[in-house]
């Protein structure tokens, strides 16, 4: 049996009432035995102890959106878009993601993962204890099959629990650029059946220029009959139609929708549908920030997530996430912390994940402040002191 006790903690934000001062955390085998008040805290064995000395401790950031298996990098994208160069003029001459397509396809399954376990590694060290892992570099069998294989490894190898998203209807491969119905034949008759032991989700980009909410349709139709839930890129760029797609196919999320209306937040609260926002992206794209605080209005529950991705959020921490979420989106830093932690976890279907009370996930973070406002406070620095994953210290920035 394992066990660790936190005591000295000044500030715990549970996701399951008030924030508690003066506070303990009770870990056992992996899960959490007690967390509340010092004074309450039950008698410890022969376990290890932490003195937390008055720093604050949160649940562990939950990613829910990533594209973090990719080879290559789109730098010379990112001062075109300084310069003023939109998403689509850059992908109609070749760049965007087609550009990284080409570089991932030309890499080994061996470097993808290197680089990537780099990128999870520094995730981690940044308060990340559950991360959604998509496809949709490949857009050809052999690579979205590769990227998928290489997002599991990463869960098996690294701490840090995996969910994968088959995104192969990410956008048109060069070679099907005059044959959509082609490549969707591909994507729902081949690569879909051969996807889905590897993945738990699928994932279709909904948008002008990418696929047609008809289109989306048929995949996620397709997508069903393998047993995979929905995920939906919706309303980034434009009003496309994929956020009231989501809610007429129960789809576990809908993210981005930067561009999403009322109706479309009614919707999603009608039919449970989680709202994964990621103003990393609209921040690069210089873009408007999702309408987060309207979606919390209405009811929709909301998550936050880094979408780490070569050319438009090349972000691998959640704290700059919370902080962006706070100064530019307009959540509160409560509602911020709440939808990187706990609304991650809904929106993968981890319920036991994202909150600390007995008998949930012992995915924790103890920050090297007296509480978690600091996190949008200071989003230059890196307060994590220790990364707890089922109740093992796997990271801390600190020394």
């Amino acid at each position: 049996m394992s066990e660790l006790l936190l005591t000295g903690i000044g500030r715990l934000i549970t996701n399951a009432g008030d924030p508690i001062t003066d506070a303990a955390v009770m870990m056992v085998d992996g899960e959490i035995s007690y967390a509340g008040t010092a004074s309450d805290a039950p008698d410890q064995g022969g376990g290890d102890r932490i003195d937390c000395e008055g720093r604050a401790v949160i649940p562990g950031f939950v990613d829910a959106h990533t594209h973090v298996v990719f080879a290559g990098d789109r730098a010379d994208e990112f001062g075109l878009k300084m310069q003023g160069a939109s998403y689509a003029q850059i992908a109609k001459h070749g760049g965007g993601i087609l550009s990284t397509v080409a570089a991932t396809r030309a890499a080994g399954e061996e470097a993808l993962f290197q680089e990537a376990a780099t990128r999870v590694r520094r995730m981690i060290a940044s308060g990340t204890t559950t991360i959604e892992i998509k496809s949709g570099y490949g857009l050809d069998l052999d690579t979205e099959l590769a990227l998928l294989s290489v997002a599991r490894k990463l869960g098996h190898d690294l701490p840090v629990t995996v969910k994968t998203t088959f995104l192969g209807a990410h956008a048109l491969p060069v070679e099907y650029r005059d044959d959509r119905k082609g490549y969707l034949d591909l994507v729902v008759e081949e690569m879909l059946p051969a996807a889905a032991p590897l993945a738990d989700y699928c994932d279709v980009f909904v948008e002008e220029g990418a696929f047609s909410v008809d289109e989306a349709r048929r995949v996620f139709e397709a997508a069903a009959g393998l047993g995979l839930g929905a995920r939906v890129h919706a309303e980034q760029l434009s009003h496309s139609g994929g956020a009231a797609l989501a809610a007429r196919i129960g789809a576990v999320s809908a993210d981005h929708l930067d561009h999403a209306t009322a109706n479309d937040a009614r919707l999603l609260a009608e039919s449970g549908v989680v709202a994964v926002l990621v103003p990393g992206a609209s921040y690069t794209l210089r873009s408007p920030q999702a309408p987060g605080p309207m979606l919390l209005d209405q009811g929709v529950t909301v998550a936050l997530a880094t979408d780490c991705n070569p050319g438009t959020s090349y972000l691998e921490s959640m704290g700059l996430v919370v902080s962006l979420a706070v100064v530019e989106m307009g959540l509160s830093a409560e509602q911020a912390i709440q939808a990187a932690t706990r609304g991650g976890a809904l929106a993968l279907q981890m319920p036991d994940h994202g909150f600390l009370v007995q008998g949930s996930a012992a995915d924790l973070v103890i920050i090297v402040a007296p509480s978690a406002v600091h996190i949008p406070y200071r989003p230059g620095t890196n307060l994590v002191w220790r990364t707890i994953k089922a109740g093992r210290v796997v990271a801390g920035a600190w020394h």
